[in-house]
């Protein structure tokens, strides 16, 4: 069996042998001893941290708990989705292809010409449906790594989406960060890597709009990043699953697709990564697609093959009906637009506090330690937020999270009014 090394964005060649397996200077327990080594190198997942960290406290019973740190929406399924579901039950008796069905890839390239102006997408090659993005962006990883012997670097952003990192680690390779800062907007400081790292960079994932930051990227962002993938020939891999949460009907926020098109570049590289679940209100229904670089998307479908990650067919017919429809992605901005008017509101008089350009999450800067923050809110208000430095990783000397919380405001209206008013009577006892 061999391993492979870069030479170019789709060409390859065997470059040595694989080294047997060597095990881990952790102690192994007999079970364990047949483990992926690996495994050993993740980091806990920051809401099993934090609710370590919650365990020994005791919230206040004179309120009802209110839960922002995880983002999940908990918006009411549109109907229409639901009844395709239904209606598409007797569909889950034959096995469906990985690729999924013609009418689904389709439905995603029209979603792609009418919301980003992007019509040279061929639904036959440059698409491909996933089970929601967070285990796309994970198996991404296994498919674009070369497995050389060379130093391996996957660079991300900083705070982050655990699961680059995961991949990163599970893939073989190193993670390497950009900081986040607000000083910056939170934009991705490219420089904070050198020439050298960014020569052994092969994948770069982007969060636009950002988790959790919220920021969203321009195109004199991405053409840099796009002039750095072309540079150094990694890929670039855009995760935009909160790109339909936003504030101005006028100006949705700029995508990898779009960006790439206003600079005159092709999907070379490219990947771009979307999904139904906060758009649409279906966490549950686990649907999304990739879109970008055929000659990528042909790995990553062979990969998938072999994987078992085809969707169900009931989900397909509900996943076309729903990225078939605008209207109910408008009211679902319209409660965002509320929750966010009411929270900011009734925040700003206490706290320096700022909209996000788009997304679902308050990056609220804390007067003191951010778990310290949380750990009292819970005790005394039972509202429950994220620690931001247990989103991010000390680079530099800086953990970028720190000092922060995430707040998402994924509840309804009249539950985050009552957290923002807890929070509020919080800060005056600190």
């Amino acid at each position: 069996m061999s391993i492979t090394s870069k030479t170019s964005a789709h060409k390859y060649q065997v470059k040595s042998e694989v080294k047997p397996y060597i095990q881990h200077p952790l102690q192994f327990s007999r079970k364990s001893i047949m483990s992926n080594r690996l495994l050993l190198d993740l980091q806990p997942y920051p809401f099993q941290r934090f609710s370590k960290i919650l365990e020994p406290i005791h919230p206040n019973e004179n309120y009802r708990e209110i839960r922002l740190s995880i983002g999940e929406p908990r918006h009411e399924t549109p109907r229409f989705i639901t009844d395709a579901l239904d209606n598409s039950v007797s569909k889950i008796s034959s096995y469906p292809t990985t690729q999924g069905s013609n009418a689904l890839r389709e439905a995603c390239a029209d979603w792609i010409k009418n919301r980003h102006g992007v019509s040279e997408i061929d639904p036959q090659s440059n698409i491909l449906p996933v089970n929601g993005t967070r285990e796309a962006l994970f198996a991404f990883a296994q498919v674009v790594l070369t497995h050389s012997d060379e130093p391996r670097f996957v660079a991300m952003p900083n705070p982050f989406y655990q699961i680059y990192e995961g991949a990163a680690i599970l893939g073989g390779a190193k993670a390497k960060f950009l900081n986040l800062n607000a000083e910056n907007n939170f934009q991705m400081n490219c420089a904070d890597l050198s020439p050298d790292t960014w020569k052994n960079v092969e994948l770069l994932y982007v969060c636009n709009p950002g988790n959790p930051t919220g920021h969203v990227m321009s195109q004199t962002e991405w053409e840099e990043i796009f002039t750095l993938s072309e540079k150094y020939n990694f890929v670039v891999a855009a995760d935009e699953c909160y790109s339909e949460i936003y504030f101005d009907e006028a100006n949705p926020p700029l995508g990898a697709l779009a960006a790439a098109k206003a600079c005159g570049r092709n999907l070379d590289r490219l990947v771009v990564f979307s999904s139904l679940s906060k758009r649409s209100n279906v966490p549950g229904m686990r649907s999304g697609f990739v879109c970008g670089d055929k000659e990528i998307l042909k790995d990553f479908l062979l990969y998938r093959t072999y994987h078992g990650s085809a969707m169900n067919p009931a989900v397909q017919e509900a996943s076309i009906a729903a990225w078939g429809d605008e209207t109910h992605v408008i009211k679902n901005r319209e409660l965002y637009q509320i929750k966010f008017s009411q929270f900011i509101e009734t925040l700003s008089p206490s706290i320096n506090i700022d909209w996000p350009d788009a997304g679902f999450y308050v990056w609220m800067k804390t007067p003191i330690n951010d778990i310290e923050f949380a750990k009292g809110l819970f005790q005394n208000y039972n509202v429950i937020v994220l620690p931001g430095s247990l989103l991010g990783r000390v680079e530099n000397g800086i953990n970028p999270g720190e000092n922060r919380v995430r707040i998402a405001l994924v509840a309804e209206p009249h539950e985050t009014a009552e957290a923002a008013e807890r929070i509020k009577d919080y800060l005056r006892t600190i």
